[in-house]
């Protein structure tokens, strides 16, 4: 049985291959990954057999509709049986493809969708033949099925003495179009080079930035756009604070690392993102303990010491997906 995964690179794409990692396991499947090229999605994606397509933009209908001789031409290759897909407009252009010609597909709505569906998961969801899951069991109605949430095998444990801040990791994810200056602002004042941490707790701090398509300049911070998904992995697990925007795929790679991260969301009246669920995600994981909920303007060097206190540990035998059959 051949398998198809595809999602867009970003916090889809990091959703779906910790999902892949909890899905019943296939001796004999054959497994595809189709996504689009870039630094974390190259990186994400070594050691597995992929395809790397072309983008398909936010709402980017046009750009779903070319896909689809992509999709004919994989079909071709691999005859797939199941494709499974987190979205986002990638997947219109995949999953009713070949949904039409008998291929079992299923799509999950993103853990950034707490209060329904995206516009990907409504336009999906008007399609014949392909199953429909949401992570969150108070959405489960209708055509939508509750199959499991990333972030429900997370739990932390409170160290008995705050450590000292030796390392930090502040990141924004890949993002290439949305640029969120007020997020660094607020910290480059408390991590840059003799920054209000380094006066407070009397020693350095060695500072990843990873920013993106935000402009830096005057911040006196040591900028990086873009970081391979391997080093970003080896830098979370070695920093003692982890500060990001509140984007599903940073706050569970955060995790995975054995983080508390602090989530700072993008604001969409501002311009920083393209809708409202930044808030709406760091609020429902501050709730479940598993991250500081804070904002550009509120952030403080004592969150950085609570959140070093506290480390995250990983079922090692998480509940399984269940998809429908």
């Amino acid at each position: 049985m051949a398998t198809l995964f595809v999602a867009t690179a970003g916090g889809h794409l990091t959703q779906l291959v910790d999902i892949a990692d909890r899905l019943p396991a296939d001796v004999d499947g054959v497994t595809i990954w189709a996504t689009n090229e870039n630094a974390q999605s190259r990186s994400l994606m070594e050691g597995k057999t992929v395809v790397f397509v072309p983008e398909v933009g936010t709402r980017d209908l046009r750009g779903a509709l070319r896909s689809q001789p992509v999709a004919y031409r994989l079909h071709r290759e691999w005859n797939f049986s199941r494709v499974i897909s987190t979205g986002s407009a990638l997947a219109v252009g995949y999953l009713p493809y070949l949904a039409i010609r008998g291929v079992d597909a299923h799509y999950i709505e993103s853990a950034t969708r707490l209060t329904g569906p995206s516009v990907t998961g409504r336009l999906l969801g008007a399609a014949p033949g392909i199953r429909l899951y949401t992570q969150y069991e108070h959405l489960a109605k209708g055509r939508w099925h509750y199959a499991g949430c990333v972030f429900d095998r997370f739990v932390t444990t409170k160290q008995l003495e705050t450590p000292k801040i030796r390392r930090a990791v502040v990141a924004v994810g890949t993002m290439d179009d949305y640029a969120f200056r007020r997020f660094f602002e607020a910290l480059a004042p408390i991590l840059r080079p003799g920054g209000v941490l380094e006066r407070v707790q009397g020693s350095p701090v060695e500072t990843l930035w990873q920013t993106g398509c935000t402009p830096t300049d005057g911040l006196d911070i040591d900028a990086r756009p873009w970081v391979a998904a391997a080093e970003l992995d080896v830098a979370l697990g070695q920093a003692d604070v982890v500060i990001s925007h509140a984007g599903t795929g940073s706050a569970l790679t955060t995790l995975t690392a054995g983080r508390l991260p602090i989530l700072i969301p993008r604001d969409h009246a501002r311009g920083e993102i393209g809708d409202g669920h930044q808030p709406l995600l760091a609020r429902e994981l501050d709730t479940r303990g598993i991250a500081l909920h804070r904002e550009p303007d509120t952030v403080t060097v004592d969150d950085l010491f609570e959140a070093a206190a506290y480390r995250v540990e990983s079922s090692s035998s998480p509940t399984p997906f269940k998809l429908q059959e």
